[in-house]
């Protein structure tokens, strides 16, 4: 499964089979399912992406391991930070928005603790890696 869709989607499929848990690169990692709605066609996206907990936020990272442009997620919230979020049975909806400094350094180092590679991505690029706050919304 080379093609990053086709893993995405396996990952999805074993997430939601098994109640947010899943084997692999991502076994006993934090990880979440970002519902998106795409910034030019509109239509529903969803992606799994690593995450870490801040008080009652979720911190995600829009590393795109470290390629030289943002990821596409991230320019869908940007465009629509009303998002849905799927965490083991729990879903809810979010509001996203992009973490400034001191704060992101902070928050970037916590998800590097969790997954080192996350360290690694910041070294493969010029770009600044966002860091994106998810809180919920009542």
């Amino acid at each position: 499964m080379s093609n990053p869709n086709e893993r995405n989607m396996a990952i999805i499929q074993e997430f939601q089979a098994n109640a947010g848990k899943i084997g692999g690169l991502f076994a006993g990692k934090s990880l979440l399912l970002l519902h998106t709605i795409g910034a030019k066609s509109g239509q529903s996206r969803v992606i799994p992406v690593a995450c870490i907990r801040d008080s009652n936020r979720l911190v995600i990272i829009a590393s795109k391991g470290g390629g030289p442009t943002n990821p596409d997620w991230y320019y869908n919230i940007l465009a629509n930070p009303l998002v849905s979020v799927e965490t083991g049975t729990e879903q809810f909806q979010a509001r996203a928005s992009i973490e400034v400094e001191p704060e992101r350094t902070r928050l970037y180092k916590q998800m590097v603790a969790m997954m080192p590679g996350f360290a690694e991505y910041q070294l493969k690029t010029t770009r600044v890696i966002p860091v994106v706050i998810l809180t919920p919304v009542n």
